[in-house]
């Protein structure tokens, strides 16, 4: 399922406060790099996890090279990988953090069995979606055509 309801969408964004990004990318031009750039920016807590740049610093943080690194309590794992790769992600994420409260695959990222299984120990799975975008639309911060356009659109009405 990936037909989400608002009010849920709204809840699980409101009530998350640290979130591991499993494949972040160094390079801005990425989405797993813009997006997680984005969700410091409104408050969140991102913990970057990537093993090809452990020990890097971005946005603050250590890039940790797995979810086995981080030792502080994790709300939600926000998941910029292929669907195939999912699985051991999920495994490991209900493991080491008991009170993990979403698992969030980004767009273009299912994975139906992984996806039963967290919902099975009673974690929030959203499927094909973007926490940016979500939390944009949701907190009214998307404007025309659905981009951010900021001083744009005041202006334009």
């Amino acid at each position: 399922m990936t037909n989400y309801s608002d009010e849920h969408l709204t809840t699980i964004l409101k009530r998350t406060k640290v979130i591991a990004v499993v494949g972040v990318s160094m390079n801005s031009v990425r989405p797993s790099y813009y997006v997680a750039r984005y969700l410091g920016l409104k408050g969140y807590t991102v913990v970057p996890v990537n093993p090809g740049h452990a020990g890097k610093v971005l946005f603050g943080q250590t890039v940790r090279a797995g979810l086995s690194e981080i030792t502080e309590p994790v709300d939600m794992v926000d998941i910029f990988r292929r669907s195939e790769a999912v699985p051991p992600i999920v495994d490991e994420a209900l493991e080491l953090f008991p009170k993990l409260k979403t698992i969030w695959m980004q767009i273009g990222v299912e994975h139906a069995e992984a996806a039963a299984k967290a919902q099975a120990q009673g974690v929030d799975v959203i499927q094909n979606r973007c926490p940016k975008i979500e939390y944009q639309r949701l907190f009214g911060e998307l404007r025309m055509g659905g981009f951010a356009t900021g001083i744009i659109s005041s202006k334009l009405g």
